[in-house]
């Protein structure tokens, strides 16, 4: 008797596809961005890849990993 074993082959559109890690967001001092909560601000600081500080005016936040309300411009 032969064994099989299942292959599982999704179309690029299906929702049953194995889910992808988004890649990192790496800021650098200087660089403008945007938050979904704070608005646009400015990187003034950086903690490795743990958080980063962003002065958006009105006032300073840490903003810690993952950056997933947080955009590069």
């Amino acid at each position: 008797m032969t064994k099989y074993t299942a292959v599982p082959r999704h179309l690029p559109t299906s929702p049953f596809k194995a889910r992808m890690e988004a890649p990192r967001k790496h800021f650098a001092v200087g660089d403008r961005v945007t938050h979904d909560t704070y608005g646009l601000g400015r990187v003034i600081g950086v903690e490795g890849d743990i958080a980063v500080l962003v002065d958006f005016g009105s006032r300073q936040e840490r903003i810690t990993q993952p950056y997933t309300t947080m955009f590069g411009l």
